[in-house]
């Protein structure tokens, strides 16, 4: 169903509460391959008509968007002003919408946060017709309670996001990029952890495992980007890792964000302690998959690459048992649930907070834990 208007959603939205009919939100259809978004629902609703930037206030580095608007459309914009939206998920057409419902994120996280660190405003609706606004259009405002960051990563099970308000960073003039190489588990490990620690303002801190091979990646902005990077080297250098600075630096973080999807094989996002990545890296070795990560916050999406619906099953079983695991992206036939294992006052504390604000029990009711 296509709606052009935030109304049109409300009123959509509403008539689906006092039908009972379940209903899912589109905007992009970039996470609709994920464990979550699995089955199929009665009426889904596009929000691909809202796609509005509203306001962009560059003095006060915010901006309202609709939730329909791509996020490279809204980062173009941006740019026009010298500043960004520091979000950078794996794009491939995904809404400002869709990537604060799904809670999703790239290598900027390191840095700026979350998207629900980014948000400062949000306007919903819920499935009784109500619609409802939180915070306001400055950074510091502290207004009503956080709907923003309740509705981050609800994957569509609370209600629909209408537009959000969000905070903007300058854009840096230039990039560059220290990347180093290691087939030795600790050496890789050690040297992140050493980085992570140093007295650099990096955009990014990631790294790649695959294959008993391994990387890591190091972005710097801004005047002083190059003189950063070769800092990070000399360090890398010094842990054991051969590095280089690489300043022509986009293609190398379009792939690393790349490692985050899979349109054939299962996803695992791995929530971890940074002191934890050699142990992941070990796993991801043991069950043949290929690891693309956030250092500082030990933060892993694992590929499961050849791997049959079965045999991912297994692995993620696995992974389950030693680290809080989610299941994004999800062949067919894959057998693992999106949530996993949670703790028991915590999926009741979930179910309540739905409750509250889906009474009707409608919206993406496949994604709720």
């Amino acid at each position: 169903m296509a709606v052009a208007t935030a109304e049109g959603v409300v009123d959509a939205l509403r008539r689906a509460g006092e039908d009972g009919t379940p209903v899912r939100f589109r905007g992009g259809g970039t996470k609709l391959g994920w464990a979550a978004n699995r089955g199929e629902v009665p009426v889904e609703i596009s929000m691909a008509g809202l796609d509005r930037i509203l306001e962009h206030n560059v003095g006060d580095l915010t901006a309202v968007l609709e939730a329909g608007v791509p996020l490279a459309r809204a980062q173009a914009a941006f740019a026009e002003a010298d500043q960004m939206l520091s979000i950078d998920p794996p794009d491939g057409g995904a809404t400002v919408g869709g990537i604060v419902a799904a809670g999703d994120s790239g290598p900027l996280r390191s840095r700026y946060g979350g998207v629900r660190d980014l948000v400062v405003g949000i306007k919903v609706a819920l499935s009784d017709g109500t619609v409802a606004r939180a915070g306001g259009k400055v950074i510091k405002n502290v207004a009503g309670y956080d709907l923003a960051k309740l509705f981050a990563g609800s994957l569509g099970t609370l209600g629909a996001i209408l537009e959000v308000t969000v905070r903007l960073h300058p854009l840096p003039p230039a990039t560059a990029t220290a990347a180093g190489g290691t087939r030795d588990r600790a050496v890789l490990g050690r040297a992140v952890s050493k980085l992570s620690h140093a007295p650099l303002e990096h955009m990014g801190l990631d790294v790649r495992w695959g294959g008993g091979d391994g990387a890591v990646l190091a972005r710097f902005g801004g005047a002083a980007a190059r003189e950063q990077a070769e800092a990070a080297a000399r360090m890398l250098a010094n842990e054991g890792v051969e590095a280089q600075v690489v300043e022509d630096d986009d293609a190398i973080w379009r792939v690393q964000r790349e490692g985050q999807r899979s349109p054939r094989w299962a996803v695992a996002r791995i929530s971890a302690r940074q002191t934890d990545l050699p142990a992941v890296f070990a796993a991801t070795d043991r069950l043949g998959g290929r690891l693309a990560g956030r250092a500082p916050l030990g933060l892993c999406w694992v590929k499961l690459e050849d791997r049959s619906p079965q045999e991912a099953d297994a692995a993620i079983d696995e992974l389950r048992r030693d680290y809080m695991v989610t299941v994004l992206d999800a062949p067919p036939d894959l057998g693992a649930d999106h949530w996993g294992r949670l703790d028991p006052g915590a999926r009741e504390l979930m179910r309540r907070v739905r409750e509250r604000f889906d009474p009707a029990g409608v919206c993406n009711p496949g994604a709720a834990p």
